[in-house]
């Protein structure tokens, strides 16, 4: 059997999500066809060749270890080393840029500036939200008003309309194959997820980001936002440790994922 290195950390806190309970499930189910190593994403490089695929899941936040991650990714690029996912995205994995890129471009995100002399991209609005580009988590994300935005002068953070909005909702794909969706009924609840059933203009919009993307095998998460209009609007796109919610899916759902994952891992040996 193939070794996978498979990087998480197990005691990684995050609201509203059990990091340690996703993966140790998956794991259990990945070792009757795979030699599984579980290693903590700090120590990623000392363990490079020892396995034949990195498997890259919970490991939280990188902006706590970002030098350290930046000289994994270099050793993984210079050893030729085969990740799943595989780090050829444009979106989260290289930080938020990506939003005012696509912002500019005219796609369905939330209107997202990096300099104030560019408010006139996202429009005068009473509140704002500022985030880092490249946080996580919530880490430093500020809620302002108008005026304290323009006190503050935040330099090269994202500042975005604080949108109304109906429900969060998030697709998951497996490579370019659509898994399965879930939805949060209350947005004040954000991790209180539910199954979803996309329609079809639900899926015209989540693919037009996976293929804008591209990345050649992986997880990714496609997270909008339903406006009272019934339009969605990019929130996110998780193109490198999405958390999965697997433990809310029906055991049906559950299963059906889980094989479709061992056959993803398995076809990147041969792609």
């Amino acid at each position: 059997m193939k070794t996978l290195l498979y990087l998480t950390d197990l005691y990684y806190e995050a609201k509203g999500r059990k990091y340690y309970e996703e993966d140790l499930y998956i794991t259990s189910k990945l070792k009757n066809h795979f030699n599984i190593l579980i290693g903590h994403p700090h120590q990623a490089i000392s363990n490079l060749d020892k396995a034949d695929l990195v498997v890259f899941r919970n490991t939280g936040s990188v902006l706590g270890y970002q030098e350290y991650f930046q000289q994994f990714l270099t050793e993984v690029k210079l050893k030729n080393i085969l990740t799943f996912n595989s780090f050829d995205g444009k979106a989260d994995i290289l930080g938020k840029q990506y939003l005012v890129d696509l912002t500019h471009q005219k796609y369905p995100v939330i209107p997202t500036i990096d300099r104030l002399a560019e408010i006139n991209v996202i429009g005068n609005h009473e509140r704002y939200i500022v985030k880092l580009k490249n946080g996580a988590d919530s880490i430093g994300m500020e809620i302002l008003t108008h005026q304290e935005l323009m006190d503050a002068q935040p330099a090269g953070k994202l500042i975005q309309p604080f949108i109304d909005f109906e429900y969060e909702v998030s697709y998951y794909y497996l490579n370019e194959s659509f898994q399965y969706a879930l939805y949060a009924p209350d947005k004040n609840k954000r991790w209180e997820l539910v199954e979803y059933i996309p329609t079809a203009d639900d899926f015209v919009f989540a693919e037009k980001f996976i293929k804008w993307n591209s990345i050649k095998h992986g997880i990714t998460r496609v997270d909008a936002c339903r406006l009272t209009d019934g339009s969605l609007l990019l929130v996110e796109l998780e193109d490198l440790n999405p958390f999965l919610s697997i433990d809310l899916l029906s055991e049906e759902k559950r299963t059906v994922f889980i094989n479709n994952l061992i056959i993803a891992l398995k076809n990147t040996f041969t792609e």
